[in-house]
């Protein structure tokens, strides 16, 4: 888990389009991630 005011490791992720978003792409930036468990599955 991350310290409060932590920087973040750098990361690459697909987004909803299935393109490839790196954290790096925003640098300077604020940005906010949202996770939420899979469609129809428990919890």
């Amino acid at each position: 888990m991350l310290e409060l005011g932590s920087e973040a490791p750098s990361f690459t992720l697909e987004d909803s389009d299935g393109q490839q978003v790196r954290l790096e792409d925003f640098r300077g930036k604020k940005v906010v991630l949202w996770f939420y468990p899979k469609d129809d599955t428990p919890g």
